[in-house]
């Protein structure tokens, strides 16, 4: 499925969800001049053709006391399928892990991590991260300020 396949409504469609996806079907029906029934068939329809994978919540970090984001390079030692499969599974199952990227480079992973604060990193890296099989190499990039944070990919 390729975005050829999506027409103008469409596009307009997740657009507008991109940007609130709290937005009602009638509200997003009188946005776009459409009838309710048919806004709720192509949304029905774009999630079913997985344009749209889930709809979310985004919350202040801040607020619920995650107020600091590491990004940490993972390099390891060993690049099997085997390898590199059990360190996505098992990174994958700690909360203060948002996001894990396998890379090209000099590191292999990214990951984006968010704790309280560097105690709590601390904990984290001591206690989850660095007791992984197989890393050589971790490298984490703290956030200072946080000047574009957005969801929404240009469509």
């Amino acid at each position: 499925m390729q975005m050829a396949d999506l027409d103008t409504v469409d596009l307009q469609i997740l657009r507008l969800l991109q940007k609130d996806a709290s937005l009602t079907n009638k509200e997003i029906a009188f946005e776009l001049d459409k009838s309710v029934a048919t806004v709720h068939e192509r949304i029905r329809k774009l999630k079913e053709q997985g344009y749209i994978k889930k709809i979310v919540a985004l919350l202040d970090r801040k607020k619920i006391n995650r107020g600091l984001i590491a990004f940490s390079q993972v390099l390891l030692n060993d690049h099997t399928a085997q390898t590199l499969a059990t360190f996505e599974k098992e990174v994958s199952r700690f909360p203060e892990v948002m996001e894990c990227f396998q890379m090209t480079g000099t590191f292999d992973f990214i990951l984006r991590i968010a704790t309280s604060d560097m105690d709590a990193y601390h904990d984290f890296y001591r206690n989850k991260l660095a007791t992984l099989p197989n890393i050589t190499t971790v490298q984490s990039f703290f956030v200072l300020s946080e000047t574009k944070s957005i969801t929404a990919y240009p469509i």
